[in-house]
This record gives C-alpha cells, structure tokens and sequence, in this order.
C-alpha cells in the first residue's frame, strides 16, 4: 500500500505526522477488573482492588474490550492476531499504582490496516502500525487555589485501544481530516462513545520536519489533543516552531509537549522516552491472548455496513455525487434517515439537499443531533414528494417545513391546506398573470427584446410577486418566454 502524498513544503520543508490515538473501549467495566467506567462519578468511587495495585490482586480480560478490538481490526482491514501478549510498560507516576502499565508492544492484537478518507477531491491513505488493548492511568488533579494536588483512580484501568499510524500524515489538514475518520469509524462501529472532552478520544500528534529526501527529522509528540480545533492550531504551530529552531542552528530535541489553547503555542513537558526506557517484559499475571477465527467470524457477521463501503453504495444506488454520500454518512442516524427519505419519496438527490441543507441548518441552530430531529424522515419524504410533483414550490416547501417543524402540524398535505401554499400550475391563470405583468411592464418587455437578458428575470420577478409566490416558476418561465417572441 502507498504512503499518503506529500502535500506542498513548508518554508522548503516536508512536514511528517504519525498519530497515536487513545480510544477508550465502550465497556461497562474495566479491562482487567469488574469496576465501572462510567464517567463523572465522584473521585476513587470506581476503583477496585485490582486498580488499587492491592498485594494478591490479579487481573482478568474483560472478554468485550477484545471483541472491540476485533471490530476495529475488520473496520480498517487489519490482521487480527491469534495470538497477542500482554506486557509490563514500567514508569512511574503519582496516578499508575502498580508503578507499570498493562499494555501491548511486540505482539499487539491488531496489526497493519489503514485508513482512507478525502482531503477536498483527493484521496488519502494512512497505513497504521497497529492497534494495542491497553489499561489507562488515573488522573492527578491539581488544586491551584488550596496548592495542592489529588489522584482519582476512577480512570484507573478503563480500557483503551491505542491506534498507531506509520509517519504517512504530511499536513495538519491532513492530520485532521484523519483524526475525523477515525473517530467517524470509532463510533460507527460502536467500540468508542467519540466524546474528546470527556477523554474518550484522545490523539497524540508525532511531528517533524525533514528537507525533502532527508531522513527523518526529530519529533516531537503533542500530547492529549482534545478537539479537532486545537489539532490543527497545535501542529501548524509545533511546525513553525521546529523549522525556526533548525533555521537558527539549533537541533530539536525528542520530546512530549502540550498546547496551551489560551497562548495557541506548545511547551514542553519532558524529554520523550524511548521504548527502551520502558523496560517491556510479558506480563507474567496474563496468559497470551488468543483469538479464534470462529470468534473473528462471529463478530464480522454482526458488523454494520462500513462509512466508506456506504459511501460508496450510495454514489451507485443513488447517483448521488461523491461529497453528499461522503456528508450523509458522517454518522449511521444521518445515513439511515436519508436513506429512509430516498427511498420513501424516490427523489434521492432532493433528499440529499434537503437533509444537507435544511435539516442540518436547524439541527445545527438547535445543536440538535439528527436523532432528535422532529421532522420525520417519513414527513421530509411526504414533502419532498409535493415539490417533485409541483403542488408546492420549494419557498414554500420551507413554509411547510417550518410548521412541521414547531409541531404547528404534522401532515404534510394538511400544512399545505390549511396555509394555501398550492403552487398555481393552471396554464391559463398563469397565462393571465402574465399578460398583466406585461402590460404593466412595457419597459421592461422592450428592454429584454432589445437584448437586456437581466429584464427577463425582472419580469418573472414581478410574475411571482402578483401571484404571490404560488405560480409554478418553470411554468412561469415558459409560458413568458413564448410570449416574448
């Protein structure tokens, strides 16, 4: 498989990102330990022995973080590994009881795979290294105003995918649009709730600048990035820090940063380890992993239509052009109630503007999620069925819309009753309107037939206006155009 493309230099520099992601695992208990993951409970409220570290605590896998694993794996079209071992990462920190970390290194679970997406009309690949189950650390909590410091072990051993891509990501547009699939992919396939500020995807940026055909340069990782806003800031300026430095004869050193979102710069936390550092060895508590093909074809079995294969299915089904089935499938509520619009009213490309548009446009007014739409498919694809069949405009389709919308009705035809909005398509009430328009407009009629094109969409201007918006506009258009010679 080809690396992504590099995009345009940087100040005569080649940008290279590798992403490690943190994706905690849609379980109701921890990975090793029957405790809760839930989050917002009161400090050390869900932390049991075994995320104590107490003496003659042993863990046990929780068998659905595996399966999640197994997801992901299908999802990117990685090898998923019969056997994997779990190893000791060994460092200490005030919130990692145990003074190591449960992880996977030399044999991980999951193994390659990749990621495609697109950046504008082109499409990218990110070859990934692999995805590692993985226990989380607690969290420290620094109290500014009494000067002093806690540790909640809530967090302690929730479980995590760690997704390792290869150094493929040449631009923090890149980086972004990436970062979105993944976690599109993440919370289709439902191993991942997807919420940032909740910690639940956390990315890791590794950044470096190298001159064009040089090795690689030395990089430095952006710790815990928390939205794709900050991303994007986070790695433009970690970019134009390192070619500064190298500009002005200093050598980067490898390090873990953060972003300070308030100054928009980055700051260095510590010196970055080395894998060596870790001091990794097979975790002698945990047998290997093994993971039968039978349990790989079960799970592949219950996995839902994939974004992109849907994408895809709806250029063809529908005709629909690349940058609307790639919208509509940002997340599985969008697709189906398109789908369900499409198919119920058979106007696929209207239903696609319309939930592009309209619906978005309110949803987004209301932040609103499409689930909580009160306008029906069914109801969109009732009137998407009365525009396509002339009996109302689409101005006045949007009327309908409004209604329907504050629960002022609930049936698209009685909407359409009860507020009048009947597009007039009686040729000879058109034909009427028109001669009237016309005659009141003789200036305007002369200046279109002395070549003044912009006098014709006056006069249909005036035509609409004097029925009040209800004349059907092509008809308006056609019959004008004859009369005009």
């Amino acid at each position: 498989m080809s690396k992504a493309s590099p995009s345009l230099l940087v100040h005569g520099y080649e940008v290279v990102i590798g992403f490690e992601t943190h994706t905690q695992l849609a379980t109701r208990s921890k990975i090793f330990s029957r405790a809760a993951t839930a989050f917002g409970a009161e400090p050390n409220t869900q932390a049991s022995a075994v995320d104590l570290a107490l003496p003659g605590t042993l863990p046990v896998m929780n068998r659905e973080a595996v399966a999640c694993a197994i997801r992901l794996g299908l999802a990117v079209g990685a090898h998923i590994a019969e056997r994997s071992v779990f190893a000791r990462k060994n460092y200490f920190y005030p919130d990692l009881p145990k003074g190591y970390q449960i992880s996977q290194y030399e044999i991980p679970v999951v193994q390659g795979g990749a990621v495609s997406f697109y950046l504008g009309d082109d499409k990218k690949t990110v070859r990934l290294v692999r995805a590692h189950l993985e226990e989380d650390a607690g969290k420290s909590l620094h109290e500014d105003f009494i000067g002093q410091s806690g540790i909640d072990l809530n967090r302690a051993g929730t479980p995590l995918l760690e997704i390792v891509t290869e150094p493929d990501i040449r631009s923090s547009a890149e980086a972004v649009a990436y970062a979105k699939e993944l976690h599109k992919i993440v919370t289709w396939i439902g191993i991942c709730d997807g919420n940032m500020q909740e910690g639940s995807f956390r990315c890791d940026a590794n950044v470096s600048v190298r001159k064009p055909g040089a090795p690689l340069g030395t990089r430095r990782e952006i710790k815990n990035l928390n939205s794709f806003k900050f991303m994007q800031q986070a790695i433009d300026y970690e970019v134009r820090w390192q070619i500064e430095q190298i500009e002005d004869g200093h050598a980067i050193e490898q390090a873990t940063v953060l972003f300070d979102p308030d100054t928009g710069e980055t700051r260095a936390m510590r010196t970055k380890e080395d894998a060596a550092d870790y001091r990794y060895f097979p975790d002698p508590d945990l047998p290997p992993l093994v993971v039968s093909r039978d349990w790989v074809a079960e799970v592949k079995a219950a996995m839902p239509e994939l974004p992109r294969a849907m994408a895809e299915r709806f250029v063809q089904q529908y005709a629909l052009p690349e940058y609307d089935a790639t919208t509509l499938t940002q997340s599985p509520a969008m697709a189906a109630y398109f789908e369900a619009a499409a198919q119920a009213s058979g106007q696929a490309k209207m239903a696609s503007n319309w939930v592009m548009g309209e619906v978005s446009r309110r949803l987004n007014n209301e932040e609103k999620g499409i689930a909580d739409a009160p306008v029906s498919a069914a109801q969109l694809a009732a009137l998407l069925q009365r525009i396509a069949d002339g009996t109302v405009s689409n101005n006045a389709a949007k009327q309908v819309m409004d209604a329907l919308w504050t629960g002022e009705g609930a049936e698209v035809d009685a909407v359409i009753e009860a507020k009048g909005l009947k597009q007039v398509s009686d040729s000879g009430a058109i034909e009427k309107i028109i001669d009237e328009v016309m005659a009141a407009n003789a200036e305007m009629v002369a200046q279109f037939r002395a070549g003044k094109d912009k006098a014709f969409n006056a006069l249909v201007g005036q035509a609409m206006k004097a029925s009040k918006g209800k004349a059907n506009p092509q008809q308006v258009n056609d019959l004008l155009r004859q009369k005009l010679g």
